[in-house]
């Protein structure tokens, strides 16, 4: 694979490859730096890309592993969770609190799920990727993948139910 190639077919991904890895690692910095880990493996290994089929599946595949890696390695945890991703647009400010907060719980309760079901509710849900494109970067079987998410969804959902119910009890 020429460079040419690797800007067409690689490149586009990293956008991708940085919300999968902000995800797992829950810090900007880190997850940019493992991004480009991630395209400077792809690029050393540039002659043997064509072997894939679905090259940004691999790429996640690789970018998932590194990030458990260092997750193991370390012992680590970001506490940078405080980084907003909303766009407020022509919103009332108190419709774009409302919008945050709501964003804000739902984020912490998919840290709490388990390892594989945050990155399937994130492929899945934040992503757009295919139930088949999530089963070849988790290396899990169709119906894994369906009754994971699903899990992962009723989870967020009985969740949520549950803190709302309580909030309006409460006042």
């Amino acid at each position: 694979m020429n460079i040419n190639r690797f800007k067409i077919e690689v490149l586009p991904n990293k956008n991708k490859l940085y919300r999968f890895a902000y995800r797992l690692l829950g810090n900007s910095m880190d997850s940019e730096d493992m991004v480009q880990e991630v395209l400077l493996k792809l690029w050393a290994r540039r002659e043997k890309l064509g072997e894939y089929k679905n090259l940004e599946a691999f790429a996640m595949v690789v970018l998932k592993n590194m990030c458990l890696d260092k997750l193991k390695a370390k012992g680590y945890r970001s506490d940078d969770l405080n980084e907003r991703m909303n766009d407020t647009g022509s919103r009332s400010p108190y419709k774009s609190l409302e919008l945050t907060d709501m964003s804000e719980k739902v984020k912490m309760i998919i840290d709490e799920l388990p390892e594989h079901q945050k990155m399937i509710i994130h492929l899945r849900d934040v992503e757009g990727y295919e139930f088949e494109e999530i089963a070849e970067v988790m290396q899990m079987s169709l119906n894994s993948i369906r009754v994971n998410l699903s899990r992962a969804r009723k989870k967020v959902r009985e969740t949520l139910t549950k803190k709302y119910s309580y909030e309006f009890a409460g006042n």
